[in-house]
């Protein structure tokens, strides 16, 4: 039987246009209330053998309200981004602008002084391909939506810029199965009451 996981994404701790590179603030209100909302919904997850998370609060405090009690794994944290963690992007581009451009354009770029995207691909890549299969089949892993988009990223074999090109919304679900090496993915996607443009 292939290891199932599914990754939920965690629930909101800022308005979209306030999303900072590394943030580790708190689930804010809003954030506390769509996990209420969908908690119905997200709830029988919490039955599956394993359960982690990433080591941001609002990733844990997502997780705990679910009542999945999840295991903090540091695989799964963020992309390190140096000396722009805290930034929104647009305030990276307003104080390095040329830097913002390489970064964006070359996966092995490390402009910052952090992670380079490809690394920090391969680091949640690893995570996934070392998932123990004997231990149980399901395994639920909330996590930052870069966390989640890096993982498809390395799920698909798609090419690191396609990094990009996913949007993971808060508290959406979704599901690779197989096993390292092999992964094949399942889009759960948002419940539709809780879909929001």
């Amino acid at each position: 039987m292939p290891l199932r996981v599914t990754f939920v994404a965690a629930a909101c701790g800022a308005p979209p246009p306030a999303e900072r590179f590394e943030d580790d603030r708190p689930l804010n209100q809003a954030g506390w209330d769509e996990v209420q909302r969908a908690a119905g919904e997200l709830l029988p997850l919490a039955a599956a053998e394993l359960r982690y998370c990433s080591p941001t609060p609002r990733s844990r405090a997502t997780g705990d309200a679910l009542g999945y009690a999840p295991l903090v794994q540091l695989a799964l944290r963020d992309c390190d981004m140096g000396r722009w963690r805290g930034l929104t992007l647009g305030e990276a581009m307003a104080r390095e602008p040329e830097a913002v451009d390489f970064w964006l354009a070359d996966p092995r770029a490390t402009p910052h002084g952090g992670e380079s995207l490809l690394a920090f691909i391969s680091r949640v890549g690893g995570w996934l391909d070392t998932r123990p299969a004997d231990d149980g089949g399901r395994i639920v892993a909330v996590a930052e939506p870069s966390v989640i988009r890096a993982a498809l990223v390395y799920a698909l074999k798609a090419p690191p810029s396609s990094y990009w090109n996913i949007d993971v919304r808060p508290l959406s679900t979704t599901t690779v199965s197989g096993r390292a090496g092999r992964w094949n993915l399942r889009f759960d996607g948002i419940p539709a009451q809780r879909s929001r443009t």
